[in-house]
């Protein structure tokens, strides 16, 4: 049995090294953040996909884009069906520098883990979605018309990160440097862990509304769209690793087992301090005791700290967007406009699993779809060509996001689009057409690695072929090319919950995107 110098001796070492190991280092645990974004999707119709200027156009795919210019088809049923097929990419660059760690191996710690020599990282999210369905179906008599669709109306989409994110990564790479500073460094510093995110945002939409055609020249058209929401997030982050004295650690394990440790320790010395008379000895002994058994629970509370962590939420929610229109054509042009107003909606929580405590369950969050105005003309140049342009405005501004992250942008959304059609036969139309779409981002405070957008430009080309009577082919291929947008911000480190001077980080993001969509649709007039 050991005496009372070899616990103090033991208590001083662990003072020394190890106590207050975790609260500079591991205080930082990584979590996940909400996401969340820019919600409206215009892409509903095959006929966009080739020609995105569809806001001044009188076809069946206006029950989204230009419903009061339907009340302009022939008297009839009129149906489109739809399905895409989209390919995407989420590419991020993240970097992360610590200006108190300068000449040290810790000042670009991404290093440490297989970033360049610059101290940056690439992040790639994946996501493929082989089957988008849509319908679109209007019914017109002599003057009224009724008017249904279904269609992907916002969201998201889905994207797999398989090595996690550069935020999950940031609060793991400042552990090297801040065992260093306890005594516990190496001469090959380097940490790991394995970090998987995978976020699906999806709003469906049913939309129902008339239209009223008043004369040859003006159709007006009054209706709404149901909205349900339907986000899933599932994400791990385990296996936290760091070199400590050369030797890679998992850490849930090494404080661990230093706990198990102090607490061995602990009843060894209280079974010896109950065998001495009252005296100083047995009183250091006693005091020796707290102090290790405060020891292993510190240890215990810190391994928490670096325990594998998973996630698993689905939230859910609904809203109604009322939505006007106007339709005036006169001789070969045709103009079009059409108002979806704010749609306030609410998601609710369904948690099973949450380690990081963001995503309580039962919680409600706002997540508000913005308005939209749009003006669009087309102009029939010949006989058998069509010019097309169109301006979408968006009410980002106004639309509740959870924490207000609405007021980081610096401005709404606009789109300019155009396009033009050519009959080559009666039986064959080609078109092709274009849209930028640019973002009010500001400093990109708006942004980060688990939601974000960038301003881009689209190109899309198709044909529509008669293959019956009364049915139409639709064929088309866009991709989008997204501009990149970096993101510069600082970040501060606490070694402490009640540290006033944390560690300062410079973290730099450089946001992209790849889009590519085929497809393929069939219009049907009875």
């Amino acid at each position: 049995m050991c005496n009372i110098n070899t616990f103090v001796a033991i208590f001083k070492e662990f003072k020394m090294k190890k106590r207050n190991l975790i609260i500079t280092a591991l205080l930082f645990l990584v979590t996940m953040a909400q996401a969340g974004g820019l919600l409206t999707n215009t892409n509903q119709n095959i006929a966009f996909n080739r020609n995105f200027a569809r806001d001044g156009v009188i076809a069946i795919d206006g029950v989204y884009s230009n419903p009061a210019g339907v009340a302009f088809l022939d008297k009839g049923l009129h149906l489109s069906f739809n399905a895409q097929s989209a390919f995407q990419t989420r590419d991020i660059n993240s970097s992360i520098q610590f200006p108190a760690f300068q000449g040290t191996p810790y000042e670009l710690p991404f290093r440490l883990n297989g970033g360049n020599e610059q101290g940056a990282k690439y992040y790639k999210g994946t996501a493929s979605a082989p089957f988008i369905p849509s319908v679109q179906a209007a019914l017109n008599y002599e003057k009224w018309g009724f008017q249904a669709s279904f269609a992907l109306v916002g969201g998201g989409g889905k994207a797999t990160f398989n090595d996690g994110l550069g935020s999950f990564e940031r609060q793991v790479a400042i552990i090297p440097a801040l065992l260093a500073g306890e005594g516990l460094g190496s001469q090959t510093p380097g940490y790991s862990l394995n970090s998987y995110m995978n976020g699906q945002q999806y709003i469906f939409g049913l939309q129902l509304g008339s239209t009223y055609k008043f004369n040859e020249h003006w159709a007006a058209y009054g209706g709404m769209r149901f909205n349900y929401v339907l986000n899933k997030y599932q994400g791990s982050i385990t296996d936290i690793t760091a070199n400590i004295n050369g030797q890679d650690e998992r850490l849930y394990d090494y404080f661990e087992e230093h706990s198990i440790s102090l607490t061995q320790q602990a009843a060894q010395a209280s079974a010896l301090a109950s065998t001495l008379p009252a005296g100083a000895q047995k009183t250091a002994l006693e005091a020796a005791v707290a102090q290790l058994n405060a020891g292993a629970d510190k240890m215990n509370m810190y391994k928490e700290k670096v325990a594998d962590k998973y996630l698993d939420c689905t939230q859910t929610g609904w809203g109604v967007t009322p939505i006007i229109g106007v339709d005036f054509r006169y001789g070969a042009l045709n103009i079009g406009t059409r108002f979806e107003f704010g749609t306030n909606l609410n998601i609710q929580n369904n948690t099973k699993r949450d380690d990081t405590g963001m995503f309580k369950d039962g919680v409600n969050t706002p997540n508000d779809i913005p308005a939209l105005w749009t003006i669009g003309a087309q102009y029939s140049v010949l006989s058998n060509v069509r010019a097309m342009v169109s301006y979408h405005y968006y009410f980002d501004k106004d639309a509740d996001m959870a924490d207000d992250k609405q007021k980081l942008l610096s401005g709404n959304t606009q789109e300019i689009l155009a396009g033009a059609e050519w009959d080559v036969t009666k039986d064959v139309m080609v078109s092709a057409g274009m849209q930028h779409t640019s973002y009010g981002l500001g400093d990109g405070s708006f942004l980060s690695d688990m939601s974000f957008v960038t301003s881009s430009t689209s190109v899309g080309f198709g044909a529509s072929i008669r293959v019956t009577k009364n049915a139409r082919l639709n064929l088309a291929y866009f991709w989008t090319d997204y501009d990149k947008f970096n993101k510069s911000y600082t970040m501060p480190f606490k070694r402490t919950e009640t540290d006033t001077n944390p560690i300062m980080s410079n973290n730099t993001d450089q946001f992209t995107r790849t889009n590519k969509v085929l497809g393929a649709g069939i219009d049907i007039d009875f």
